[in-house]
């Protein structure tokens, strides 16, 4: 009896809803490393898989949005915790996309490191931006943060660190998103959307399609159910035809930055997708 077998081939899907779809126009495409030997065959997602995802990601805005801050960073360490189980695939992963074996090691430790680093935000944020304001008058007058909503989010081309440092800001917020990933290095991407998928994550927050970017993010843009876009993976060419798009439902827009993902993050992407929210109280006697 023989003892030779075929490897099983990894299938490399969408990711909507908390399922791997193939794309519905049943495309892929190419993907290559970086010496351009072939690596495998990625979903070239379509429109209609864009529609498919903005409805997945507002079906789950609600539950997301809704839940503590506090549980949301429990969930955003899960993820890490998950991440740093696979650490060796996504180095892996990260060496076949043309990065050295120690650049490669040092991304997805920073990738794993800052998925922590935002979940410890989330209880804290709100603390941060908030504030009790100060009236004339006897009331209470109080600005809290609340979530955007369906941010969409068309990916820069660090594989994985500048995935998850677009991706974990805009949903450890309460929002919930549409990823376009990165073109040409797209297997780290859903790799993690696996991750993701067992990481206690409701289905719909996070939504990752791969495919054209020119062909997809110009859906993402005029989308009137999309309430947000960032712009993180665009060319600068791009940019001016995207916010003209965006400006149909008055999306709120993130233009693409000289960006080093390596850098020590911020919290503005956390505050660029919040809407702030002001009430007043009487003051009882």
């Amino acid at each position: 009896m023989s003892t030779e077998r075929l490897s099983v081939r990894k299938t490399y899907k969408l990711f909507i809803g908390g399922g791997f779809p193939r794309s519905e126009s049943g495309r892929s495409y190419v993907v290559n490393d970086a010496k351009g030997r072939f690596l495998a065959n990625a979903s070239q997602a379509s429109r209609k898989d864009v529609r498919d995802a903005v409805v997945a990601a507002r079906k789950a805005f609600g539950g997301w949005s809704s839940r503590t801050p506090y549980n949301r960073g429990q969930i955003l360490y899960r993820v890490a915790e998950m991440l740093e189980g696979r650490r060796a695939q996504f180095v892996e992963e990260l060496r076949a996309a043309g990065a050295a074996k120690t650049a490669a090691s040092a991304e997805v430790d920073a990738a794993i490191d800052r998925w922590v680093w935002y979940a410890g935000w989330a209880d804290k944020v709100g603390a941060v931006v908030g504030n009790g304001n100060p009236v004339a008058g006897p009331f209470f007058n109080l600005s809290t943060p609340e979530p955007t909503g369906v941010v969409g989010i068309v990916a820069p081309d660090g594989p994985l660190l500048g995935l998850v440092s677009v991706v974990a800001p805009a949903i450890v917020t309460g929002n919930t998103a549409v990823v376009v990933a990165s073109e040409p290095a797209p297997l780290a991407a859903i790799t993690l959307a696996e991750v993701l998928a067992t990481s206690d994550l409701p289905g719909g927050v996070v939504n990752l399609l791969t495919g054209r970017r020119a062909e997809l993010a110009p859906w993402l843009a005029s989308h009137m159910d999309v309430n947000a876009i960032d712009l993180a993976g665009v060319s600068a060419d791009a940019v001016a035809d995207l916010e003209k798009a965006a400006a149909d439902n008055l999306k709120r827009v993130l233009r693409p930055g000289l960006s080093d993902w390596s850098d020590e993050p911020g919290i503005d992407r956390m505050t660029a997708f919040l809407e702030t929210k002001t009430v007043w109280h009487p003051v009882g006697v």
